[in-house]
């Protein structure tokens, strides 16, 4: 089978196009065969390695897969064969798929029968596979953790990537005021596009918590989603309406934060992690997706030999948006 796989940390041109044999479905397990793999900026970090991770060599990324069950090893049901499935991307012993272990670039992949879940009908390949990571994190974020609802003011940093974006139609589909920030113009004309009520571009106005403040009608907002962390924390803060929620999932621009506890005791603001996501976030998700109130955004699919232009596009941010790679 076709695979493409990293042997050495770099940029994306170390991603390069493999023949592997196709792998078998041991005890416990079902062979895949990959239609469509998202692509997620934990790629990015594979790629060009973390200094607090240790990958191992070869490896296979892509975190989001969705395909066909084509067979399956002993003590798993039959009944799954040809079924269409996404995907849990975490191995049920700890690590998720593309990064702990090999993921779906490729055209086939053995996993644990745990990770199957069911596609239902009415969504695509390429729908499954732009949800788990990106939106299934949202989903338990706002949802689980954030206890989001109508009619508070949300605040969305990097709103025009993966997680942003889902963020954005999440807290527009509950009824919430989105306040979004981007870097670009066209981005900004996507994210109205997408129900954004407010944009405020951090290019033109590095600190955003001035037009954010301005926005929410200098009242501060309810609800700040911040999975950026460096040096937008203290602005972040500058956002936030009495009793307001700071949301975080990650830390793209660096995990050491500065605090101002005057803005924590004064507006009594709760810091709130969530971390990943659960089955359940990701069968809500395709639910949401089938019933027709959740279109994922998908910025570009591209055959399997171009996946490395897909984790270019993602380490420039240059995408709104997944990106989908076909095998």
């Amino acid at each position: 089978m076709r695979v493409v796989a990293l042997r050495e940390h770099g940029g994306p041109e170390q991603l390069k196009l493999e023949h592997w044999p196709v792998p078998q479905a041991g005890p416990g397990q079902a062979l895949v065969e990959v239609k469509a793999c998202g692509l997620n900026y934990m790629d990015v970090f594979v790629t060009h390695g973390m200094p607090d991770l240790h990958t191992e060599m070869p490896r296979i990324p892509g975190g989001d897969v969705a395909g066909i069950v084509r067979e399956v090893g002993d003590g798993v049901a039959r009944d799954w064969i040809g079924k269409r499935v996404a995907l849990f991307p975490r191995f049920p012993e700890g690590g998720v798929l593309g990064e702990h272990g090999n993921g779906g670039l490729c055209e086939y992949i053995a996993v644990d029968q745990r990770q199957l879940i069911e596609i239902p009908e009415g969504v695509s390949f390429d729908q499954a596979a732009a949800l788990p990571i990106a939106y299934g994190t949202s989903h338990r974020m706002l949802f689980t953790r954030g206890r989001i609802k109508a009619g508070e003011k949300v605040l969305v940093l990097g709103a025009s990537g993966g997680v942003g974006v889902s963020c954005v139609q999440f807290a527009k589909m509950v009824g919430a005021e989105v306040i979004a920030c981007t870097s670009s113009e066209s981005k900004a004309r996507r994210l109205k596009e997408l129900g954004a009520d407010h944009i405020v571009n951090y290019a033109e106005q590095p600190d955003f918590s001035k037009a954010v403040w301005a926005a929410s009608g200098k009242k501060g907002v309810d609800v700040a989603i911040n999975f950026t962390g460096g040096d937008t924390w203290i602005p972040t803060q500058r956002c936030m309406a009495v009793n307001g929620r700071i949301l975080t999932c990650g830390s793209t621009a660096g995990h050491l934060c500065q605090i101002d506890v005057r803005y924590v005791w004064h507006r009594e603001i709760d810091i709130i992690g969530s971390r990943a996501y659960v089955p359940d976030d990701i069968k809500a998700c395709l639910g949401y997706v089938a019933d027709g109130r959740l279109e994922p955004v998908i910025d570009t699919a591209l055959p399997l030999e171009r996946a490395a232009d897909g984790v270019a596009l993602l380490d420039g941010r240059r995408i709104f948006g997944k990106v989908i790679v076909n095998p």
